[in-house]
């Protein structure tokens, strides 16, 4: 079964949705440039064991991204949409984030919010100090490129550590001009991971059982981050899967966030 609809946030915003399976209610939470249909697959092959759902973050898909001018991002109003989602599924549910998804999902559940049981995937925050300058300063250039209406080149700076080859090929296909539209939420994304350091103190108030994953094959610092992270939850566990990197592939994913939600 596959049911689409919206639901409001706090603020009047409409954020699109859908559902699909039967079961416990499991909610999917995207990272950077990502939608309700890039979590699709990974709902489908969760949906035999829960009732899955996937929603458009603001300003992405079909939702909206305010209740009207002017429109000012905040890390609350994404927590009040997840919120308003996860009432949407009962009042409580279990959640798994992706990427910067995590560490929303992450502060949701610091914030308080009914989230039974969560997991989170390779959340982007750093370990090194030394590095939370040069975040800064690309944060505020990615900002000034938006500003200016470039679009494109905001999402090649989001992009830059992509090989050039890489990059280029992208560049010249049929998904950039799709990825271009979304690139206004980049910052929303880099609100989310703070000053970009592990936010050790906040996750220390986070009391659900959490997973936290990374992939065998990516990159040291993604790996270390998702360790730092395990350790300042009260209540967490770390897992690798082998051979995976950021991109992770659901059919390799799906297996453990079953185990891991419908364990006892």
């Amino acid at each position: 079964m596959e049911n689409r609809g919206t639901v409001t946030s706090g603020d009047g915003t409409l954020l699109a949705y859908e559902r699909r399976g039967e079961g416990p209610p499991l909610v999917l939470v995207s990272g950077a440039l990502g939608t309700r249909a890039s979590e699709a697959a990974l709902a489908g092959l969760l949906a035999p064991h829960f009732t899955t759902y996937t929603y458009d973050r603001r300003g992405r898909g079909d939702s909206g991204d305010g209740a009207g001018p002017p429109v000012r991002h905040t890390v609350e109003r994404e927590v009040d949409d997840l919120a308003a989602v996860i009432a949407t599924a009962g009042g409580g549910a279990a959640v798994h984030g992706t990427s910067s998804g995590g560490a929303l999902a992450l502060e949701a559940a610091a914030a308080g919010l009914p989230i039974t049981r969560l997991s989170v995937y390779e959340p982007p925050y750093g370990t090194d100090p030394a590095a939370r300058d040069g975040f800064t300063e690309r944060a505020q250039r990615l900002d000034r490129l938006l500003a200016d209406g470039r679009r494109g080149d905001a999402l090649a700076l989001f992009l830059s550590d992509t090989p050039a080859a890489e990059l280029a090929g992208l560049r010249a296909s049929p998904q950039w001009p799709a990825l271009e539209a979304l690139a206004h939420t980049l910052p929303y994304d880099h609100a989310v991971l703070g000053d970009s350091l592990v936010p050790a103190a906040r996750l220390a108030a986070v009391t659900a059982r959490v997973l936290v994953i990374d992939g065998g094959a990516s990159p040291a610092w993604l790996r270390d981050t998702a360790r730092a992270v395990a350790h300042a939850l009260p209540n967490a566990r770390h897992s690798t899967l082998t051979g995976q990197t950021h991109a992770v592939t659901p059919q390799v994913l799906a297996p453990s966030l079953t185990a891991f939600f419908t364990a006892e």
